[in-house]
């Protein structure tokens, strides 16, 4: 099997690396793109200080789900500062809100240019940092922005191979002080992505190879840490786990849990890892006829007798409702998420679902 491996230009993994900023940035325009919880828990005052020497426009993205209007607001930010780098430290909306941004500054237009269509990256933006706070996206390692068009509730992404971060910095030291509720979200996520990547059609030796150490990582260290979310040793764990799925998916794509899940967190207001845990262990089932033996692949590797029961075993411990009636999905939901489901995710998972077999699976689901 032949295959092509792309990744940012480098990624820097281990508790202190974010020290590495002062020897990598030299004298730049910096627009430095924060979250609201790294401003209040000490994470940006830090960074300031490896900042120093370049001139800074400091910026407070997003909260859950960029929409485009939030990207549309950093690139006037970085244009009107005429900034040159872009380092962005929070969660997976900020990491594609900026790195959205810095694909379009330089390429003219607005965000929602580049989300109909109507105009393409094609080159190269501006230099772009990204240092994740929590472990669970793998914003840092992509090379996309997941996007919401908050007029029609449609979540898709911007993509070009030229939107990987020139440095991934994942620091363990940047997750300690991320809520258990938060952890418990972002790790689903995290881990519903390298079992994705693993049973996923388009896998590969090496993908394979990343996803099932990703699982190994973290299944065992995301009860840990949602019960006691000081325990540095779990949160080292969950942060190369997540890099590493990443890493994995990056490479292959992902399956039906993201192909679904999408236009139910865009149309229900359902936080995306939320969405992940609900639908892993449920998708696991249906895939399951096709790609039984690798899910015991899986299993073999984290010790259990049972891939999806452990699964749902674990989103049990973590409180993960069984559903979504309780966000109010309904069959007037039914059409919208059948039309907006069919992404690259979709067609890489390993067993194909009918538009009539994906309104069969959602009623499970109310």
């Amino acid at each position: 099997m032949g295959y092509t491996l792309n990744f940012p230009g480098q990624i820097i993994f281990g508790d202190g690396s974010v020290s590495e900023l002062k020897n990598i940035l030299n004298a730049r325009r910096v627009l430095f793109v924060t979250g609201r919880h790294a401003e209040t828990d000490g994470s940006c005052e830090r960074l300031i200080r490896y900042l120093s020497g370049n001139e800074v426009c400091r910026v407070t993205g997003p909260g859950a789900e960029p929409s485009l209007k939030d990207v549309d607001k950093l690139i006037d930010a970085g244009r009107d500062f005429a900034a040159d780098a872009v380092v962005a430290i929070g969660g997976g909306s900020i990491i594609d809100a900026a790195k959205a941004a810095a694909a379009i500054i330089p390429a003219g237009g607005l965000c929602g240019d580049y989300f109909s269509g109507d105009k393409k990256i094609i080159s190269k933006g501006l230099l772009f940092f990204a240092l994740p706070t929590t472990s669970g996206t793998g914003a840092e390692i992509t090379p996309n922005s997941v996007l919401i068009d908050s007029a029609t509730d449609i979540k898709k992404s911007i993509r070009h191979e030229t939107m990987f971060a020139d440095y991934a910095i994942v620091d363990p030291e940047l997750t300690w002080s991320c809520p258990a509720s938060l952890s418990a979200a972002s790790g689903m996520d995290a881990l519903t992505q390298a079992v994705e990547s693993y049973i996923s059609r388009g896998a590969n030796t090496v993908s394979k190879a990343l996803a099932k150490r990703a699982v190994e990582l973290i299944y065992p260290a995301l009860p840990i840490v949602f019960s006691n979310p000081a325990d540095r040793a779990a949160r080292s764990d969950m942060a190369e786990g997540s890099m590493i799925a990443a890493m994995a998916f990056t490479q292959s794509s992902l399956g039906a849990v993201h192909g679904i899940g999408h236009p139910i967190g865009s149309l229900l207001h359902v936080p995306h890892g939320l969405c992940c845990a609900i639908l892993l262990p449920k998708v696991l089932k249906w895939n399951s006829t096709v790609c039984q033996s690798a899910l015991d692949d899986l299993a073999e590797s984290i010790g259990l007798d049972d891939f999806i029961a452990g699964i749902e075993a674990l989103c049990g411990k973590l409180n993960i409702p069984s559903g979504f009636g309780g966000y109010g999905l309904s069959d007037v939901h039914f059409d919208f998420i059948v039309k907006n489901c069919r992404s690259g995710s979709m067609r890489s998972n390993p067993r194909d679902m009918t538009d009539a077999e994906v309104t069969a699976f959602l009623r499970q689901l109310i």
